[in-house]
């Protein structure tokens, strides 16, 4: 069964399915019509030569796929060398400190003070 919010006597009353889903006569809006354009203006298409900003960046994707697709054993986060191993040691670090400084406060809070 299936209830609404009766606004005459201010309590729940037994209703119809529709009228549970569509309180206060409230009906979904569905269009049925697509709505009209309000700005049409031509699609540029794109030239095939890079501007000027773009062409100062050199595209490094094709390097390092090469570099990450390489089968040599080394997981993906340290095949850079020198600086993935310090990223992932500072990683760590970070980590394992923040793991024990909450360890730490949670200790702090459950405990209560003594008084002397």
């Amino acid at each position: 069964m299936y209830y609404k919010f009766s606004g005459f006597t201010q309590r729940l009353v037994g209703a119809g399915a529709s009228a549970a889903y569509s309180p206060q006569g409230f009906k979904p809006v569905v269009s049925v019509e697509s709505p009209a354009v309000i700005f049409d203006t031509p699609i540029k298409v794109a030239p095939d030569t890079p501007n000027k900003a773009g062409s100062l960046v050199k595209n490094k994707v094709p390097e390092l796929q090469k570099l990450f697709q390489r089968p040599d054993d080394f997981p993906v986060h340290m095949k850079r060398g020198v600086p993935d191993r310090l990223l992932y040691r500072t990683t760590m670090a970070l980590t394992i400190g923040g793991t024990i400084y909450c360890l730490i406060a949670l200790y702090m809070a459950a405990s209560p003070k003594r008084e002397k």
